[in-house]
């Protein structure tokens, strides 16, 4: 088809995942000030031009944001949704860490690499080209849904495809003794539970199911440490470092520790479209045609590929 310590390892350096000494110069998205500026014009009138479709932007949490290769192809009279040259990406899958898609990278041989540190962070790389791929989990509450509205809000006029990966078991990773005492959410209150970073899918997930069952996160206690990566939060239990973590059923099972499933997610890929078409792309794709890859599925546990490839976004 088509979570890391404070330096993630297994991609490029930071000043290769950003190529910042040309965002500074050549930013790919100018604000509002920066447009006004340009035409020579008051920040009002950039506004009037957004709201009446009259210019191309982006709007990301109440913030316009102005695609600089669209601006200077509307500047010079041509059509504004004309297709533009994108600066292409590294090579690097950013986003949620899942044990099946940590696998596949390597054993495919596709040379990707990859920077795990969470959902969100993984959508925000893509969105600033700085990896072709992420993986996401986020639970969205309104419809009960997974992803699809948060690529919309921030890549929504992107050229980027949503992919099912799999639906994976989601739920409490526990040591045996803990497991006979916590059968519930609930239970969790007093213990000591694993910390995952803001931008991860997991914490998001855990912090929903945490308010519905009226528990608060200050009645739980959090190890100071953030566990950025699905092994990371599983090893934290079986070193006796916390009574608890989110995490998945085929982490549970690797480390020989208890599971409490909450729910069914489903685990997406954020592909740009030109990406997809590439070799480490195509490389990763095909090996997950083989049997050896579903045969690791099954032998992870905890994963549904039924619906692996189905297109849940797909941009213009």
């Amino acid at each position: 088809m088509v979570e890391s310590d404070a330096r993630p390892t297994g991609a490029v350096s930071m000043g290769q995942e950003t190529g910042m000494a040309a965002t500074t110069t050549s930013p790919d998205y100018l604000t509002t000030r920066e447009v006004a500026a340009l035409l020579r014009v008051r920040e009002r009138k950039v506004y009037e031009l957004a709201a009446a479709g009259e210019i191309p932007c982006r709007r990301l949490t109440g913030k316009l944001l102005f695609p600089r290769l669209e601006i200077e192809a509307w500047l010079s009279g041509g059509p504004a949704d004309a297709p533009q040259e994108r600066t292409p990406a590294p090579d690097v899958i950013a986003g949620s860490h899942d044990p099946l898609l940590d696998w596949a990278i390597r054993e495919s041989g596709s040379r990707l690499a990859t920077l795990f540190d969470g959902s969100l962070d993984g959508l925000e790389r893509v969105g600033s080209r700085q990896a072709i791929a992420a993986g996401m989990h986020v639970y969205e509450p309104a419809n009960r849904g997974w992803n699809t509205d948060h690529v919309a809000q921030r890549l929504g006029g992107e050229p980027v495809v949503l992919v099912e990966w799999a639906r994976r078991r989601q739920g409490l990773i526990m040591a045996p003794a803990t497991a006979r005492e916590v059968r519930s959410i609930a239970d969790l209150r007093g213990r000591r539970l694993v910390q995952r970073q803001a931008a991860a899918g997991a914490g998001l997930l855990l912090q929903h199911l945490m308010a519905a069952e009226a528990l608060a996160m200050d009645e739980v206690d959090l190890l100071a440490d953030v566990m950025r990566t699905e092994t990371e939060a599983a090893a934290a239990v079986a070193l006796g470092r916390a009574d608890a973590a989110p995490g998945l059923e085929a982490m549970a099972r690797q480390f020989g520790l208890a599971f409490l499933p909450t729910i069914e997610e489903r685990f997406d890929l954020l592909v740009d479209r030109r990406a997809w078409f590439q070799p480490p792309m195509q490389r990763l794709l095909g090996f997950c045609r083989t049997d050896a890859f579903q045969a690791k599925a099954l032998e992870l546990g905890g994963y549904d590929l039924r619906d692996h490839g189905q297109v849940h976004w797909n941009g213009p």
